[in-house]
């Protein structure tokens, strides 16, 4: 009879996941990060925040070069006009067309050009560590929402599983009671749990739809209703002895972005105390110039007067800051105390990791002993369960007994199933956290 029941139910499983598979597209776990990364406008929005910072540190490093610029002038006069001895000549209208090019190049400006490379450089590192904490989030986000589905869909299974069970021994019983060797009564309680267990069923089945619709909305899909997701192979791969939280916070303070990226930022505005600093430095600048011009007062043609008038200079310039209404000087207090701000903001990034750290071991740990738990009740219910169904078939059970034997295995079963799954859930975000 066991064997029986068995084998219809694994011929049942089997059709289900067959019509399942068929009728819906598989996701992995891997297709649904990549496609959650691609379509997240999050992760869009801090790759272009990444770009503009890519810009700005390659133009810091762009303004050590000099510069070069050529300009053009043309002028009318009337009455008394320049010509090109420097001499003041009346003529009733006159022009002049002029031509310049000039270069310059900073020699010394504090360290300012240099101090701002390096804050640019921060900035941009701390650019990409935010990209990277974003992604991660979604990479959680997506596999929370992965295992949910999973969870519900081995919960609907179980809840098929009992149903089919239920609708073989009506079955059965039917004949009994045809046969006049069963009261009628009975088939009743049969059909009462058989509705019990199909309210369950459907329960199951609304319970998974809905973890789909998460899935979806996370990975920003239209729709949901023919999708599905794959089992992973090294599901329950995960380490058996949970590390401490002291050395994995230990590791995350190594590797976790949302460090880094305080780091970085901490940095930036401390080269920015430096940039405000160098206003107090002369700065020094080199040029060069060359000009030339054409004046129509002038019997000579175009092409002698630009080379007869052609003019070259070269020349340093020095600058010192004397007073300028102590703007320096409030520019250096207002950098300090964004520097004392980014130190507060990193101690407090690293509070708040500690305390989700110490938060994920604690949840791992109590998901540890609950799955080993559910799989002692699970065994133990097994147990009962058979036994309950000798005595009914030997006439020393009632059918209410039977029933009671198989909801606490049904109960057991489902306890063990989602402890299942939140250990596994619990350990990864423990991992998560000293990953590199």
């Amino acid at each position: 009879m066991e064997k029986k029941i068995v084998k219809i139910v694994f011929i049942l499983c089997s059709l289900f996941f067959a019509l399942w598979a068929n009728a819906q597209q598989m996701w992995t776990l891997e297709q649904c990060i990549d496609t959650a990364l691609t379509n997240n406008r999050n992760v869009k929005q801090q790759h272009i925040a990444k770009e503009a910072r890519t810009i700005a540190y390659e133009q810091a490093r762009m303004d050590l070069l000099p510069n070069l610029n050529a300009n053009a002038g043309q002028s009318f006069a009337f009455g008394l006009a320049p010509a090109s001895d420097n001499t003041l000549q009346r003529s009733p209208n006159s022009s002049r067309t002029s031509f310049n090019v000039s270069s310059s190049i900073t020699l010394f400006d504090g360290l300012r050009m240099k101090h701002n490379i390096d804050a640019k450089k921060a900035d941009l590192y701390a650019s990409e560590a935010d990209l990277k904490k974003i992604k991660e989030d979604i990479v959680l986000s997506v596999s929370t929402a992965f295992l949910q589905v999973l969870m519900n869909k081995e919960l609907l299974l179980l809840a098929e599983d009992q149903l089919a069970l239920t609708k073989e021994s009506i079955n059965e019983r039917k004949l009994l009671v045809e046969n006049g060797r069963m009261a009628e009564g009975e088939l009743y309680e049969l059909l009462a749990q058989e509705a019990k267990e199909e309210l369950s069923r459907v329960q199951a089945g609304n319970a998974l739809k809905l973890s789909l619709l998460d899935l979806a909305q996370i990975l920003e899909l239209d729709d949901f209703r023919n999708m599905d997701v794959a089992v992973p192979e090294h599901l329950m791969d995960v380490e058996t002895a949970l590390l401490s939280p002291e050395t994995v916070y230990g590791n995350a303070l190594v590797t976790r972005p949302e460090i880094k990226s305080s780091e970085y930022k901490l940095q930036s505005s401390e080269k920015n105390v430096d940039i405000a600093r160098s206003a107090y430095y002369p700065v020094l600048s080199f040029g060069a110039d060359v000009s030339t011009g054409y004046y129509d007062l002038t019997p000579n043609d175009f092409s002698t007067q630009l080379s007869d008038n052609m003019s070259t200079s070269l020349g340093f310039t020095l600058r010192i800051p004397i007073f300028n209404k102590f703007e320096t000087k409030n520019r250096v207090r207002s950098a300090r105390l964004e520097v004392e701000n980014s130190k507060l903001e990193m101690e407090n990034t690293k509070i708040a990791l500690r305390k989700t750290v110490q938060q994920a071991y604690q949840n791992a740990l109590a998901a540890q002993t609950r799955w080993a738990s559910a799989g002692k009740s699970e065994k133990a219910a097994q147990e009962a369960f058979r036994f309950a169904n000798q005595k009914y078939n030997s006439g020393r059970a009632t059918q209410y007994e039977l029933f009671q034997a198989k909801n606490n295995l049904a109960q057991a079963l489902s306890e063990k199933t989602q402890a299942k799954y939140e250990y596994v859930f619990r350990s990864m975000i423990l991992e998560l956290y000293q990953a590199p």
